[in-house]
């Protein structure tokens, strides 16, 4: 198939047709993605590895009576551009999304994320000090093997997705069924994954550029738990979900809590890494509840 170079908002826009999709510039000059929807105090949404903001499709409308939400595409992902030679580790997305509030002015925000999403709610909170409010952190990203965890398909994927010889070679071959056995590795019922959100991962897939992408993403895991130091640093008020199937192990889960130090702690039952997908009411409610909504 052909590459998309073009960025391409129609997917979003069969879901929020009245949001408004903007585009912010960062000092290096890359644009980041956003849909911005609703109104109410500020709401920063941080999506998943491998995905984009439209991650929180069942979310977004379920709150957006409340918030005024910011859903983001992290550099190089989603639409948002792809630049040549730019870092995915945890710094450098953690440095896109402090200039990203910082650069149109948010204050008083709800930084909530899943997934990497949430590593970088808790980390980037630590730079933002006052602007944010709280932080709402699902199935934190920040443990070995990452990904390679959902599955034995994803586990011999990711794997060969970062070796130097034959790394982007396995990216560029991603196609549907092996994406979508992938996915489905991060949801407890594989149903919830929708065919036509799976499209839209493949065509964003197809971008020029965006193999390297992923790759770097998968590679970035050491830097994500290289970032738990940071978690001790983090003085706003936290809430820390788990799905009961969530890649993270038990011990895991536990000493990120030692870590975040009075963090409110919540349990999904039945909901794997993707709780936007899977639990999009319950992700809803906690988020309403948090706010006094």
């Amino acid at each position: 198939m052909g590459t998309e170079s073009e960025p391409n908002s129609d997917y979003t826009r069969t879901w929020s047709p009245s949001g408004e999709i903007e585009y912010a510039k960062l000092a290096d000059g890359t644009r980041l993605r956003y849909l911005k929807a609703g109104s109410g105090p500020t709401l920063i949404l941080l999506h998943t590895v491998r995905t984009q903001l439209d991650q929180f499709q069942f979310v977004i409308p379920k709150i957006s009576h409340a918030f005024t939400v910011y859903a983001i595409d992290m550099p190089g992902m989603g639409w948002s551009d792809i630049t040549p030679g730019a870092s995915y580790t945890e710094p450098a997305l953690r440095r896109a999304t402090v200039e990203f509030v910082k650069t149109l002015g948010l204050k008083d925000v709800t930084l909530a994320g899943e997934s990497m999403g949430a590593t970088m709610s808790l980390t980037a909170s630590t730079e933002l000090e006052d602007r944010v409010r709280r932080v709402v952190a699902f199935n934190p990203y920040d443990y070995s093997e990452g990904v390679g965890r959902a599955n034995r398909v994803a586990s011999i994927y990711v794997g060969g997705a970062c070796l130097p010889a034959i790394g982007p070679v396995v990216t560029r071959m991603e196609n549907k069924p092996v994406l979508g056995i992938v996915l489905r590795g991060g949801l407890f019922d594989g149903s919830k994954l929708p065919k036509h959100y799976l499209g839209e991962l493949r065509r964003v897939g197809r971008r020029r550029g965006y193999p390297r992408v992923a790759r770097e993403v998968f590679r970035n895991v050491d830097s994500m738990i290289a970032a738990r130091a940071l978690y001790v640093r983090v003085t706003t008020p936290v809430t820390l979900i788990y799905g009961d199937h969530d890649w993270s192990r038990i011990p895991e889960r536990e000493a990120n809590l030692s870590l975040l130090r009075g963090a409110r702690s919540i349990s999904l039952p039945e909901t794997g890494h993707f709780a936007a997908l899977e639990q999009p009411t319950r992700v809803a409610e906690i988020l309403l509840d948090d706010h006094g909504a």
